[in-house]
C-alpha cells in the first residue's frame, strides 16, 4: 500500500515540477556560470604562482635578515677597530678603474689552516704582512700616485717580484733531522689563490717552522740545512748570526683575530647576499603580488555571488519540489528493497519450515547426536575455564602491583605540586622584582634622553664659543704678529742704543785712563778748544794728530820688545794675583770638606730612605700578589752576599716552591708579577687617580676577578679609571661607563652599580653580584 501511495505521489509531484522548471532553470544557468568564472579565477591564481601571504613573509624575513647584517656590521666594525693597520682604503686613481688589479693587505689574502702556527707565521712574515699586493708595478705606481692613500705603504706587484723558495733537498733534511711533523716550511701552512704564490714566496718561501726551541736550533744550524727557523712562540734563529725571541706580547695574535675577522665577514657577505635575494623576490614579487591581490578580491566575490545564488536555489519552491521528489524516490526504492527482503525471508522460513519438519520425523536420533556435541562443548569450556581463571590470577597479581604502583605515583604527584606551588611563588616575586627593575630602567632611559638632550644643548654652546674662540684666535695672531715685528724693531734699537753707550763708555773710560795717565791734562784742560792756544783744535786737526800719536806709539811698542819697562808693576800684581789664588783655595777646600760632609749625609739618608721603601714596597709587593695570585707569594730580595744598594732579586713561591728564576714562570704569572711590583711601587706614594688600559686583557676570568679585588683592597683612597672588556672587573666597580657605536657617532651610558662590602657574607655578595648583572642585561 505504502509502495502504490508513493508511486502516484511521485506522478503528482513531478506534473508540478515540470510547471515551474523555466525560472528554476535560469537561476540554475546563473550559477554555473558563476561557477565557471570563478573556476577560471581559481586557474588563474594557480597559474601565478603565488602563495597567499609570501609578500608579508619576505618582508618579514627582510626586517630580520637586516637586523642581523647591521649586528654583523657593528662586529666587523668593532674587530677592524683593534687593528686598524688591517684597513686598507684608497681612491679610484682613473675613470672606470678594475678592482681586480688591487689585491689588497697581504695579512688579508692568507688563510692560516692551524691557528697554532699563527704566532710562527705573523713572525715569519713581520712588516710585509701589511704590503699591498696588487698585478704590475704601473698599478702599484698610479695607487701612489693618485690613489690618495691615508698612510705609506710597500707595493708588492706581482709581475716584478722575485720570490726565493727552499730547495726539496733542504726541506728533506730537516724533516729527517727532527721529524716531518715537528718541521713544515711556512709556505705550507697557509693557503692563497693560485695568482698570489710569488708574493706567497716572496714572504713566506725561505723560512722553517719547527714546533719547539731546540728543534728550530738543530734545524738552523745543520749544516744541510742552514736556514732561518722560526719557533710556534715566535723565536728566530738564522744561521746568519741573529736570534730573538723572549717574552711576547700576551693580547691575541693578528692572525687569529683576522681569521675571527674573515668569518665575520664571510657571514656578513652571505647575509647580504642573503637580503639581496630577498629584495630582488619582492621586485619581481611586486607586480604578481598586486594582480593576486585583485585576482583575490575578484575571487572572493565570485564565491560570494555563487552562496548568494545557491541559497536561492535552495530557497526556491522547485527546489524543494526537486527534493520532494528525491525524497519520494528514495521512499520508492526503498519500499522496493523490502518487499524484496520480505520474500527472500519468506523464501527462507518455508526452507526452514521444511527442515523443522523433517527433524521431528527423527527426534530421539537427533537429541542423542545433540547431547554428545553439547557434552563435548561443556568440556572444550571448562578446560577453557581453567586457562581463564589461571589467567585471572595472574592479572589480579599485576593489577594489585599496578595499584601499588598508581598510589606511589600520587604520592610523588602530590610531592609535584607542592614544588610546583613553590616555584610559582618564586617565579611571582621574581616577576615583581622585574616590574620594578622595568620601572626603575624606564626612569633610567628618561634621564639619559634627558641629560642627552642638556648634552646636544652643551654641544651648540660648545660650537659657538669654539668658533668664536677661533676668530679670537685669528686676532691674537694678527697682534702676535704685529708684536714679533714691534720686539725685532725694539730689540733693533736697543741694539744701536747699546752701542751708543758701549762707544760712550769707552770713550768715557778713555778719558778717565788719560787723565791718570796724564796729569797736565787735568790742570790745561780749560784751554781745550780755546783760539789762539796750543791746543786750538781749528789749527791743530785732532785726526792728524791722533794718527801722529799712532805712529809714535808703534814706535815705542818697537822700542819696549828690548827694555821691560813695567817689570816691577808686573811683579806687584803677579804677587797680589797669588795672595788672592791662595785665598779663594782656602776657601774652595773649606767648600770641599763641607760638601763632602752633606754628601755623606744624604747618601745615610738616601740609604734609609731606600731601606724603608724596600721594605714598604717588598710588603705590599707580596701582598698585592698574593691577592691576585692566591696561594702563592713573592719578594724583592738582594742577591747573596749583595746588599740593597747594589740591587734586588724578583723571588717568587708557588706553594711552597721557591722559583729560581723568572723563566720558570708563565706569561700569565710573569704579568702579574710586573703588576703586582708597578701597583706596590705606586702604593707606596699614591696617586690620587690612575687610569688602566686592558691589563687584564691576556688573563683569565679569575685573574681579573682578584685584580678588581686587589684594588678595592689596597687602594682605598685612591680613585680608578679602568678601561676592561670582562665582567670580572665589573662586579668591583662603583660606576659603568659602556661605549658603543650608534648611527656613526660614539656613545656613552653610565651606570652606577652597588659596592660589594668585603664584610659582607658571601652569599649576600652573589645575590648583589646577579642582581647587578641582571641590572646590565636590562641596560644593555
Amino acid at each position: 500500500m505504502t509502495l502504490k501511495h508513493a508511486e502516484a505521489e511521485l506522478k503528482t509531484k513531478q506534473a508540478e515540477v515540470k510547471k515551474m522548471d523555466g525560472g528554476y532553470k535560469k537561476d540554475q544557468d546563473s550559477l554555473k556560470a558563476v561557477r565557471s568564472n570563478r573556476e577560471k579565477l581559481e586557474a588563474e591564481l594557480s597559474k601565478l604562482n603565488y602563495e597567499d601571504g609570501k609578500e608579508e613573509s619576505l618582508l618579514d624575513t627582510r626586517r630580520q635578515v637586516y637586523r642581523e647584517v647591521s649586528k654583523l656590521k657593528e662586529n666587523y666594525e668593532r674587530l677592524v677597530s683593534r687593528f686598524p693597520n688591517l684597513r686598507f682604503d684608497y681612491r679610484d686613481p682613473e675613470r672606470d678603474w678594475d678592482h681586480s688589479k688591487v689585491k689588497g693587505l697581504l695579512a688579508n689574502l692568507i688563510t692560516v689552516h692551524d691557528l697554532s702556527y699563527a704566532t710562527a707565521l705573523e713572525v715569519v712574515a713581520g712588516g710585509r704582512l701589511y704590503n699591498i699586493v696588487v698585478d704590475t708595478e704601473v698599478t702599484g705606481k698610479k695607487l701612489l700616485e693618485k690613489g690618495e692613500l691615508q698612510r705609506r705603504y710597500t707595493i708588492i706587484p706581482l709581475n716584478k717580484i722575485s720570490a726565493k723558495t727552499l730547495q726539496d733537498r733542504v726541506v728533506s733534511s730537516a724533516k729527517n733531522l727532527v721529524g716531518k711533523d715537528n718541521v713544515h716550511t711556512a709556505l705550507s701552512l697557509v693557503g692563497y689563490e693560485s695568482d698570489l704564490r710569488k708574493a706567497m714566496e716572496y714572504v713566506f718561501g725561505s723560512t722553517l717552522v719547527c714546533d719547539t726551541l731546540d728543534n728550530a736550533k738543530r734545524v738552523a744550524f745543520d749544516r744541510q740545512v742552514m736556514t732561518k727557523t722560526v719557533t710556534l712562540g715566535g723565536d728566530i734563529f738564522d744561521p746568519q748570526g741573529t736570534l730573538s725571541g723572549g717574552a711576547r706580547s700576551q693580547s691575541a695574535s693578528v692572525l687569529t683575530s683576522l681569521q675571527e675577522l674573515k668569518e665575520v665577514q664571510d657571514n656578513l657577505k652571505e647575509k647580504e647576499a642573503q637580503l639581496h635575494d630577498i629584495e630582488r623576490q619582492l621586485a619581481s614579487l611586486k607586480g604578481t603580488a598586486e594582480k593576486y591581490r585583485q585576482l583575490k578580491q575578484q575571487h572572493e566575490l565570485k564565491m560570494e555571488e555563487e552562496q548568494i545564488l545557491q541559497a536561492k536555489l535552495q530557497q526556491s519552491s522547485f527546489h524543494q519540489q526537486q527534493e520532494e521528489l528525491e525524497r519520494l524516490r528514495k521512499a520508492i526504492e526503498e519500499s522496493e528493497e523490502t518487499l524484496r527482503v520480505t520474500k527472500d525471508v519468506q523464501k527462507r522460513a518455508e526452507e526452514k519450515y521444511k527442515v523443522l519438519e523433517n527433524k521431528m520425523k527423527n527426534a530421539e536420533a537427533e537429541r542423542e547426536k545433540e547431547l554428545k556435541a553439547a557434552q563435548q562443548k561443556l568440556n572444550a569450556a571448562k578446560g577453557k575455564a581453567d586457562v581463564f581463571n589461571k589467567k585471572l590470577k595472574e592479572k589480579q597479581q599485576e593489577s594489585d602491583a599496578v595499584a601499588l604502583e598508581l598510589e606511589e605515583l600520587r604520592r610523588e604527584q602530590a610531592g609535584y605540586e607542592q614544588q610546583i606551588q613553590a616555584v610559582d611563588e618564586a617565579m611571582k616575586a621574581i616577576q615583581e622584582q622585574i616590574d620594578n627593575m622595568a620601572c626603575t630602567v624606564s626612569q633610567n632611559k628618561e634621564d639619559v634622553r634627558k641629560a642627552q638632550e642638556d648634552l646636544a644643548k652643551q654641544k651648540e654652546v660648545i660650537m659657538a664659543q669654539d668658533k668664536e674662540l677661533r676668530g679670537k684666535s685669528t686676532e691674537a695672531n694678527k697682534v702676535r704678529e704685529q708684536n714679533n715685528e714691534f720686539q725685532l724693531k725694539i730689540k733693533e734699537l736697543e741694539h744701536n742704543i747699546n752701542k751708543h753707550r758701549k762707544d760712550s763708555h769707552d770713550a768715557a773710560e778713555k778719558v778717565s785712563r788719560m787723565l791718570e795717565e796724564h796729569d797736565w791734562i787735568q790742570s790745561e784742560r780749560h784751554f781745550f778748544g780755546q783760539p789762539n792756544t796750543s791746543y786750538d783744535f781749528k789749527l791743530n786737526n785732532p785726526r792728524e794728530a791722533g794718527q801722529r800719536l799712532k805712529k809714535l806709539e808703534e814706535t815705542t811698542s818697537k822700542l819696549e820688545r828690548n827694555i821691560n819697562k813695567r817689570a816691577m808693576n808686573m811683579l806687584n800684581e803677579a804677587e797680589e794675583r797669588y795672595n788672592d789664588l791662595m785665598k779663594k783655595k782656602r776657601i774652595v777646600e773649606n767648600d770641599k770638606a763641607k760638601i763632602l760632609q752633606t754628601i755623606e749625609e744624604l747618601d745615610q739618608k738616601k740609604n734609609e730612605a731606600l731601606n724603608v721603601a724596600w721594605q714598604k714596597v717588598n710588603k705590599d709587593f707580596g701582598a698585592i700578589f698574593s691577592t691576585l695570585l692566591p696561594g702563592a707569594t713573592a719578594k724583592l730580595a738582594a742577591p747573596q752576599g749583595c746588599g740593597v744598594l747594589e740591587g734586588l732579586e724578583f723571588k717568587v713561591a708557588l706553594g711552597n716552591t721557591w722559583k729560581e728564576n723568572l723563566t720558570e714562570l708563565s706569561g700569565g704569572q710573569r704579568s702579574l708579577v710586573a703588576l703586582s711590583l708597578i701597583l706596590a711601587m705606586l702604593l707606596f706614594k699614591p696617586a690620587p687617580i690612575y687610569i688602566l688600559d686592558e691589563v687584564d686583557a691576556a688573563l683569565d676570568l679569575s685573574h681579573t676577578q682578584n685584580i678588581g679585588q686587589m684594588l678595592r683592597t689596597h687602594f682605598r683612597h685612591s680613585q680608578f679609571v679602568v678601561v676592561s672588556l670582562k665582567d670580572g672587573m665589573f662586579t668591583n666597580a662603583n660606576v659603568l661607563f659602556k661605549t658603543k657605536f650608534v648611527d656613526g657617532m660614539s656613545a656613552v651610558s653610565r651606570t652606577a652599580l652597588s659596592q660589594n662590602d668585603p664584610s659582607l657574607p658571601q652569599k649576600g655578595q652573589d645575590k648583589a653580584r646577579q642582581r647587578d648583572k641582571r641590572i646590565k642585561q636590562l641596560i644593555s
